[in-house]
């Protein structure tokens, strides 16, 4: 079979409520995750070798495509070696799930590769054993996410542009629920229907308190988007990138024009 390409799209988080560590150690979880038009690029095809490769520049040892394709393989083991390869747009460690989304490509095109044994459903299955994120972007679109990423609802968002500033240093997803298991900071329940109400004119992320604690020089990239006119700004997951929305594109160039290193970003339609 020939080569096998993948778009892998970033996602914002518009509302995350988080819930308290369950015995596993693993948080619940209620969000709106907006599939945003910045996006990796998954290239894959059979390898001439007698391993699987996973090439991803930007990221140093193993990363969630490798775990991704060794899943997959544990579910399809006639899958032939694969070798990978992934141009990195999205931002590392940056709170847009890059890496979520890159893992869910590689088993979008590694089930290609294998002829298409397994439907969505279980290839969420796969992706549910590998992050919280994985299984909204098997299908990637706007989606009411719930448990800890399995539980995944289609939704429709308004057209809009996001204003995105990166940072350029990441921030460790586990370092951020650390310090919000430290704060105490999570919610005892989660109701999905005050979600799907709010979003997207009340955005909202419980992680973020955790994220300004351990960078609280964000609190200042917050000032300068909410002078832009957009929407309430906010950090996007696990941070450290922070966003706003507009519904004007031209408003949302401007302010985007204004910020250094700031990028825009629109919501995908479905």
């Amino acid at each position: 079979m020939s080569a096998v390409t993948e778009p892998a799209y970033a996602k914002l988080n518009l509302i995350l409520h988080v819930g308290p560590p369950r015995r596993d150690g693993l948080h619940p979880l209620c969000s709106i995750f907006a599939s945003i038009d910045l996006a990796d690029e998954v290239r894959a095809e059979p390898s001439d070798g007698d391993e699987d490769s996973v090439h991803c520049p930007g990221v140093d040892g193993p990363n969630l495509a490798t775990r991704a394709l060794a899943a997959f393989r544990a579910r399809v083991p006639g899958l032939p070696p694969v070798d990978v390869r992934i141009a990195k747009r999205i931002p590392v460690a940056a709170g847009l799930g890059g890496g979520s989304a890159d893992a869910a490509a590689v088993l979008r095109a590694a089930n290609r590769i294998a002829g298409d044994p397994l439907d969505v459903t279980a290839l969420r299955e796969i992706g549910a054993t590998l992050g919280s994120d994985v299984p909204s972007q098997i299908e990637p679109r706007h989606a009411l996410v719930q448990g800890v990423g399995e539980i995944v609802e289609p939704i429709e968002l308004p057209a809009l542009t996001a204003v995105l500033v990166p940072q350029p240093d990441g921030l460790s997803t586990a370092a951020v629920y650390a310090e919000l298991d430290r704060m105490g900071a999570w919610r005892e329940e989660l109701d999905p229907e005050l979600v799907r109400a709010r979003a997207p004119d009340a955005l909202e992320n419980d992680l973020q308190p955790a994220a300004l604690a351990l960078r609280p020089e964000l609190s200042q990239v917050l000032d300068t988007l909410h002078a832009t006119g957009g929407s309430e700004p906010l950090v996007s997951g696990s941070g450290p990138t922070c966003f706003a929305l507009f519904a004007d594109s031209a408003a949302a160039e401007r302010a985007g024009a204004a910020l250094r290193g700031a990028l825009l970003a629109r919501l995908r339609d479905a």
